[in-house]
């Protein structure tokens, strides 16, 4: 971590976060952590955080949730969060997989987000990549019916990817499966990241692909 990100972690880290080690038997009861009871996003691999405070900050209305392997990442994002004095923000270090399975309750979830995961672009490392069937089924089955599952990606093969194994998931339904391709149009309310903009740069095309709890 920077030293402002140490400084963050240390004034505000317990207020807004936990490793998912700590986290005791069962699914989080959200309503208890938040002090509120509001639809919950997650948004799995936030990264620096950019997207994530924005969007929790344009949408007080939803209780959004972010986990994230890295300390310096989410360090980042608490500092944001002081920032804009957010209370509808609340950070999980740890693996998503193990927070999905033994944390979060089946159907509970109003959607997730995983937005320019690690798209290991060479072909022997694809069987790294997160978006793969099994996964997919797990978050699947922790969204509400009526929920999205939101995915977005610079690779055109992670895209191609993402896209078709949705599709083959019995759970979900293509809220565009009517537009060219089944890519779903930018939403407008997505953060243009720095990182989207260096990959426009370098001529790489961002695609969204948004799918349905049935």
């Amino acid at each position: 971590m920077t030293v402002g990100q140490q400084r963050a972690w240390d004034r505000s880290w317990a207020s807004f976060g936990c490793d998912v080690t700590e986290l005791g038997d069962g699914p989080i009861d959200f309503d208890a952590w938040f002090g509120r009871t509001a639809p919950v996003v997650l948004e799995i691999g936030s990264g620096m955080g950019e997207t994530t405070a924005e969007l929790a900050s344009i949408s007080p209305e939803i209780n959004h949730v972010a986990v994230e392997v890295y300390a310096a990442g989410l360090g980042q994002l608490v500092m944001r969060a002081e920032k804009l004095e957010l209370e509808n923000l609340r950070l999980v270090r740890g693996d998503a997989v193990d927070l999905l399975r033994a944390h979060i309750a089946p159907n509970s979830l109003h959607g997730v987000r995983v937005f320019y995961p690690d798209p290991w672009p060479k072909k022997r490392h694809h069987k790294r990549r997160l978006i793969q069937p099994g996964f997919v089924r797990l978050v699947a089955s922790r969204i509400e019916p009526g929920g999205t599952l939101h995915l977005a990606t610079d690779w055109e093969d992670y895209a191609e990817q993402m896209l078709e194994v949705c599709e083959a998931e019995p759970l979900l339904r293509n809220q565009h499966a009517d537009q060219q391709g089944g890519w779903a149009p930018r939403p407008v309310w997505r953060p243009l990241t720095k990182f989207e903009s260096r990959a426009e740069r370098e001529g790489r095309v961002s695609r969204d692909v948004i799918f349905e709890r049935v």
